[in-house]
């Protein structure tokens, strides 16, 4: 995974939320958001933070021109988390409805998490 994306937002400055829900595709979001700060797409922030409603944490993702979202099922809880918060993401993407059954095995399969990313890197790279 070590390929560099870039994301088509036209921002440095891009907050990464991500879910690590209990299933495979929570920990295949959360799992892709860390790669993705790896990869200096953006910066990889608190989702749960947000929700408990940090003070830092609330400022630093104010403070991002764009946000990202990506959960792992429809249930759309991080985005629902930065909803409620009063952020809208630029982008949402769910790892579900990439063509990847959610389920509760928590040991990941290397190629669901590498055609998630192929797939992710794909949606940030369009416009």
């Amino acid at each position: 995974m070590a390929e560099e994306t870039k994301c088509s937002c036209g921002s440095a400055n891009v907050g990464i939320f991500a879910c690590s829900g209990a299933s495979n595709v929570g920990q295949i979001a959360n799992k892709i958001a860390v790669e993705l700060t790896k990869q200096e797409v953006g910066k990889m922030m608190c989702t749960v933070g947000i929700g408990g409603r940090i003070n830092g944490l609330l400022k630093s993702a104010e403070g991002s021109e764009r946000l990202i979202a990506i959960d792992g099922c429809p249930l759309n809880c991080t985005k629902e988390t930065l909803e409620l918060a009063g952020f809208t993401p630029d982008r949402h993407i769910v790892i579900s409805e990439l063509g990847i059954k959610k389920n509760k095995d928590l040991d990941l399969k290397d190629e669901e998490v590498k055609e998630a990313m192929d797939k992710v890197k794909e949606i940030l790279q369009s416009e």
